[in-house]
């Protein structure tokens, strides 16, 4: 009963869904003011789902056994995520080694599950955000995963979770220096891994894969319905999740309520930013952003960290 409890309702699916429908609320609510707009109401995101849940799911002509099932595979996986996560944050001692290897992992399948069942749509639209989702996660994935090496360098080599934790206790954020000078290496992670962030929870700028006004859509052209509702949901999963993962590799030597909340709102803050502060980029320039500086800025953070520095 306990485990059903941690993964269903706190600090799993329920939970998590909670925190991740207002943090999109407040993302929407931005952007309306920064547009002149009014805005959504705060329960705008949850009654979003509920109507969704309510409308029947059409499957297009042709379509594999692969399209219903990729949904349910991509909310699986943020949900197991955020269990980890938030049990890592209770009861750091009790995590699993190998644990961080797990959860990176886990953070690719929403994406993975994304072109799965685009491409099972048989849709030519949907078959060109496939393409771009594709292109996408091979460019942010080699400069996230190498800023994370640069934090489990910083952290003396623990591919744990709970200790990665306890050590930014014991000796600082891997943001800054045990003597309390910022920290190179981990400024640069950190920038790397804002932008990989950014990618991987299809916000503006990179978020050609559905381009509403391009390809109507893209990977979610054919979906409605529960299954709609399902990647819906995983996104806003994902608004949760990432910037809490994000908060345990850079700023995790506090974390109790009150500073967890202000380094979410934090980070929420910025990817609220960048979203309103840049157009779309195209793939080919999302690609040379991502292979080009990002890499080269993570690569840089790799090297200061053996450095110590």
């Amino acid at each position: 009963m306990k485990i059903l409890f941690h993964y269903l309702i706190f600090p799993g699916f329920l939970f998590a869904s909670c925190m991740g429908l207002i943090a999109g609320w407040v993302d929407r609510k931005v952007t309306a003011r920064v547009q002149w707009r009014k805005g959504p109401p705060w329960y705008q995101n949850f009654v979003d789902i509920i109507k969704l849940l309510g409308k029947e799911t059409i499957l297009p002509e042709g379509a594999k056994n692969t399209f219903l099932f990729a949904p349910f595979l991509g909310l699986l996986s943020v949900v197991l995520v955020a269990t980890i996560l938030g049990l890592s944050i209770r009861f750091p001692l009790e995590s699993f080694v190998g644990d961080l290897i797990v959860v990176l992992y886990l953070l690719t399948m929403p994406a993975i599950a994304l072109i799965v069942g685009a491409a099972s749509s048989r849709n030519p639209l949907a078959s060109i955000g496939v393409s771009r989702e594709m292109k996408l996660v091979l460019g942010y994935e080699l400069p996230f995963i190498l800023a994370v090496i640069a934090i489990i360098i910083k952290s003396k080599g623990v591919i744990q979770i709970g200790a990665i934790i306890n050590h930014q206790i014991n000796f600082g954020s891997n943001i800054f220096l045990p003597s309390g000078w910022v920290s190179p290496a981990g400024v640069l992670a950190f920038v790397v891994a804002i932008f990989c962030m950014q990618a991987k929870l299809g916000l503006v700028p990179f978020d050609m894969s559905e381009a509403e006004q391009e390809i109507m859509g893209g990977t979610l052209i054919e979906y409605s319905g529960l299954p709609l509702a399902m990647f819906k949901l995983t996104k806003a999963l994902l608004l949760y999740t990432l910037p809490l993962f994000m908060i345990i590799l850079f700023l995790g030597k506090d974390l109790s309520p009150a500073m967890l909340i202000g380094k979410y709102v934090l980070l929420l803050v910025i990817v609220v930013l960048i979203r309103n502060t840049n157009p779309r980029l195209r793939i080919d320039q999302a690609l040379r952003f991502f292979w080009g500086p990002m890499t080269f800025l993570a690569g840089a953070a790799v090297i200061l960290a053996i450095l110590g520095l």
